[in-house]
């Protein structure tokens, strides 16, 4: 007949030691009945366990936690849970195991883990901003809703509620990005065999028409009222390092974050060439430089050409000039956010030097760090069709020179000059 045990009291279990003799300190267990017993180490701890008989006849255990973050009664509930899966012909060893890899199973084929290994995969292609601005877009408006859920689980009317959200923000180009990022984590999971398909096809149409409410980049690109703007440019009288962007910004038409931080080490006078990465796609480019754009640069390198910079923030060589500095420029010029942009010079080149100059069109795309494909659908490397944009950068060069000349074209569009 098995030997009654008593129950242990809060107070046993609190007050609980390890067996302590003259030669050392061993562990103890306190049985509390029915097969649960805290063992209390030498060092003190104190932890929940639970031995029982397998249904092989083997002696077996189980770990329920630590004292006190599992208390002697949710030892207890442990315990009977246990008895009853052993009563059922179930050994609760595997049946934790079990629920293990089952959760396990479920996290990694939740949204968040395939977005996330998407990401991973995708991240060495990219540039450090373009990953940083997708993943903050999935944390901020994504992973809070539907981050745990199993993928394969997620409907259309669960990701319209993700885009909703967004969209009543006021942000709408957030919202149609967030779609497509989404769209590709989808697709992802479908190839790698975690979803079966791509519910955000489903959604296509149910936010307003981005058409009406986007706002293009202000541009000037009529020849009359190019020559003006490029003979107030020249007139700016403030700092060296703004004057000379000013100068170099419609020659060179890169993004203007590309220009702003534009480095000496990227530069070959002799070559006539800028060679950087864009910033956007993580590619290489190259611009080929005009005797202008050349001019510019020698008259500015005694004065910033030590630095890492360019263009250096006043306060710290480290830095480039601030994202505003042109654009601060050309409003106290007079130009307004209605006429000009930064990114305007882009548009400007692209429409004068294919209407009014007649280059191709794929040179022009290739300058404006665009992606243009082969026939055969693959990407022009960067020095494609280079001889020929030389001659090209050059023609826009002394174009432009040509408009600041003509006194006959329309003047006092900028009247006011800093």
């Amino acid at each position: 007949m098995p030997k009654l045990v008593a129950p242990l009291t809060e107070t046993q279990v609190k007050n609980a030691k390890p067996k302590a003799t003259a030669l050392k300190v061993t562990a103890r267990k306190l049985s509390d009945g029915g097969g649960l017993y805290l063992e209390v180490t030498p060092s003190g701890s104190k932890l929940w366990r639970m031995k029982y008989k397998q249904a092989n006849g083997k002696e077996n255990r189980l770990s329920f936690g630590s004292y006190p973050e599992i208390s002697l009664a949710k030892a207890r509930e442990k315990r009977a849970e246990a008895r009853r899966l052993i009563a059922d012909g179930i050994d609760p060893a595997d049946h934790r195991n079990a629920l293990k890899a089952s959760k396990a199973t479920a996290h990694a084929n939740s949204f968040e883990a395939v977005a996330r290994e998407w990401l991973a995969k995708n991240k060495d292609g990219w540039a450090k901003s373009h990953h940083d601005k997708i993943l903050g877009r999935f944390e901020k408006d994504v992973f809070p809703y539907i981050g745990e859920k199993p993928i394969s689980t997620l409907s259309a009317p669960e990701m319209r509620s993700i885009t909703s959200r967004i969209e009543k923000r006021g942000v709408l180009e957030t919202a149609y990005r967030v779609q497509a990022n989404c769209s590709q984590v989808f697709r992802y999971a479908v190839a790698t065999g975690r979803a079966d398909r791509d519910p955000m096809s489903d959604l296509r149409g149910s936010l307003p028409s981005l058409k009406s409410r986007r706002t293009h980049f202000a541009s000037i690109t009529d020849p009359k009222e190019v020559s003006p703007l490029l003979r107030a440019l020249d007139s700016y009288k403030g700092s060296p390092a703004v004057q000379a962007a000013l100068k170099l910004a419609p020659l060179v038409f890169v993004r203007p974050g590309e220009l702003r931080a534009a480095k000496w080490a990227d530069f070959d006078l002799d070559a006539a060439e800028w060679r950087y990465i864009v910033t956007k796609t993580n590619t290489p480019h190259v611009v080929p430089l005009s005797t202008q754009a050349i001019s510019i640069l020698q008259e500015l390198h005694p004065i910033t050409g030590r630095g890492t910079y360019l263009f250096p923030n006043p306060r710290s060589s480290d830095r480039p000039m601030s994202d505003n500095a042109v654009l601060s420029a050309m409003r106290r010029m007079g130009i307004s956010t209605e006429e000009m942009s930064g990114h305007g010079f882009r548009a400007m080149a692209r429409t004068i030097l294919d209407e009014v100059l007649g280059f191709r069109p794929d040179f022009i795309e290739h300058q404006l760090a665009h992606a243009v494909r082969d026939p055969n659908g693959r990407a022009y490397n960067r020095t494609s069709h280079l001889q020929e944009r030389k001659k090209m950068m050059q023609a826009w060069a002394d174009y432009l020179d040509n408009l600041k000349a003509e006194k006959s074209v329309v003047t006092g569009i900028f009247g006011k000059v800093a």
